[in-house]
């Protein structure tokens, strides 16, 4: 792999697993809900404007306007909501460490649902990264985590889960960003609905919660989805994906950093683990099957 495409996957790494510490810093002052559906309003008003000047279309194929809804409705204001709400009571390290499953979900999901064909090296990825988070999640319970919160981040992984085999390949045919920005349009609107029934619009105003809000908005939210698309358009999508193996470690290193959040010993091995398990799955499902004989 070539050194700028290793240094995007990196960044890009990076920038995934930094969202959960800034989010848990934006939960403890501010509503959830509310709050991401702003973050999606700016950051998808940013990259609609910067989409029209590089002249792409508001016109989409059948395939990116299902794209635009299900990936709206399912990752922003599903997916990212349910963790919002959730990193009220659970540690961001913990809430990245279920999301970082979504790679396994998504293998898992695909050889039960679609009969993809899953070597034996990804079967054992599969089952060796589910029991990494199982330690992980059983550990962090006994030790006082929300049950409620850990719940709400698994529903958040099965819908991304689902948003991700349902467009499959839809992405293709130009207007990324403009996809990006219009599926934030629709998380955000989404989302203020139940902000504006069961939220209280109550903000402890501080620079911490600026710079933190901030920072998603623009780095997680914009910057890692562009840096994303541009990773996958030169190595491929497959290929680009190896990286996900990396944001667990990343995701509870920066937890630990930023937040002060304790990194056991059963955190460290889990997380292990759960690398090996991804970065297995993910390098099986890169690996051709094998030609099947032409009948004679």
């Amino acid at each position: 792999m070539e050194l700028r495409a290793l240094v995007m996957g990196l960044a890009f790494a990076v920038m995934w697993s930094s969202a959960f510490a800034s989010a848990r810093i934006i939960v403890a002052d501010a509503p959830p809900l509310a709050a991401l559906a702003i973050r999606f309003f700016i950051s998808g008003t940013l990259a609609v404007g910067i989409a029209a000047a590089l002249g792409q279309t508001w016109r989409l194929t059948r395939g990116q306007a299902r794209a635009t809804i299900v990936f709206g409705l399912c990752q922003n204001a599903l997916y990212l909501g349910l963790n919002f709400v959730a990193m009220q009571t659970v540690e961001a390290s913990l809430a990245a460490i279920i999301a970082s499953t979504m790679p396994l979900a998504v293998a898992l999901a695909a050889w039960l649902a679609f009969g993809e064909r899953l070597p034996p090296l990804g079967i054992a990825g599969l089952v060796a990264g589910l029991a990494g988070v199982a330690l992980i999640m059983g550990t962090r319970v006994q030790e006082g985590a929300d049950p409620w919160g850990v719940s709400l981040c698994v529903v958040g992984v099965v819908a991304l889960t689902f948003a991700t085999l349902s467009v499959r390949g839809a992405s293709s045919g130009g207007n990324v960003l403009m996809i990006v920005g219009l599926q934030m349009w629709v998380g955000s609107a989404a989302l203020f609905v139940p902000a504006l029934l069961f939220e209280t619009w109550e903000v402890e105003p501080s620079w911490t919660l600026a710079i933190a809000f901030a920072y998603t908005t623009l780095v997680p939210g914009l910057a890692a989805t562009v840096v994303w698309f541009l990773l996958v358009g030169r190595i491929g999508a497959t290929r680009a994906a190896t990286f996900h193996f990396l944001n667990p470690f990343f995701g509870v290193a920066i937890a630990a950093v930023v937040l002060g959040e304790r990194m056991g010993w059963t955190d460290l091995a889990g997380v292990a683990i759960v690398m090996g398990g991804i970065l297995a799955v993910q390098l099986a499902r890169a690996t051709p099957a094998p030609a099947v004989p032409a009948d004679r």
